[in-house]
């Protein structure tokens, strides 16, 4: 699913990932966790491709035996959109729409009609509990809805991969939890991977591996 082999990240003489090895399963949950400044999201955003990798002759990842490093731009932006979800701490969900218009953005930008757009998107609205939501802006949500309205976002172009940074991070304790169960249910259910980057012990913990990072490298529990 993912092979990621000596990854190193720079920026200017600052030397961020110093050669990280890591491979996650198809179907996996994996949680990252460690100190900040230890490179947690650093990471999560090369594996994203959201960001680079600093190039050394022996570096190299692989998503779904795709060599990303060999996409061009408009190739990456169709592969990131049609195989990765992303998911933040801070929903970043758009203020003048609903959160059925928010859910379906992905879904037209990969060129998906309207109409099996928002069928998907009331599918996932109801599987999370929020189809009497659908009409309703970010605003009209509670924190908790806010989140699981980003995490349809995030699946409905059924991605292969969902990285979450600090999903748990801006919710209260219970919506917290909810959250967390989800992601198991939502793992039970459509068989995505998860790579989880969380200061949250207990997500941490309940995740098939734990990854601690420290100084730029990573360390299996």
């Amino acid at each position: 699913m993912i092979i990621a082999k000596q990854i190193h990240k720079y920026y200017d003489e600052l030397h961020v990932l110093k050669g990280v090895d890591l491979t996650i399963e198809k179907g996996e949950i994996v949680s990252i966790v460690g100190a900040s400044g230890a490179g947690k999201t650093t990471l999560l955003q090369i594996l994203g491709t959201l960001d680079f990798y600093s190039k050394n002759p022996e570096s190299q990842l692989l998503i779904n035996g795709i060599d990303v490093a060999a996409l061009s731009d408009t190739a990456m932006a169709k592969f990131r959109n049609e195989q990765l979800g992303f998911i933040f701490q801070f929903h970043q969900l758009l203020p003048e729409f609903t959160a059925l218009e928010n859910i379906c953005i992905p879904a037209f930008i990969k060129g998906t009609s309207q109409k099996e757009a928002e069928t998907k998107a009331l599918e996932l609205l109801q599987f999370l509990g929020l189809e009497e939501r659908k009409n309703h802006k970010p605003n009209e949500l509670s924190g908790g809805e806010q989140q699981r309205v980003a995490v349809a976002r995030a699946l409905i172009n059924s991605p292969s991969v969902i990285f979450a940074d600090e999903p748990s991070g801006n919710l209260d304790s219970e919506s917290a939890e909810q959250l967390h169960k989800l992601f198991f249910k939502l793992r039970d259910r459509f068989g995505q991977t998860f790579v989880i980057v969380t200061h949250n012990h207990e997500l941490a913990d309940m995740a098939d591996r734990k990854i601690t990072m420290s100084d730029g490298l990573v360390k299996t529990n």
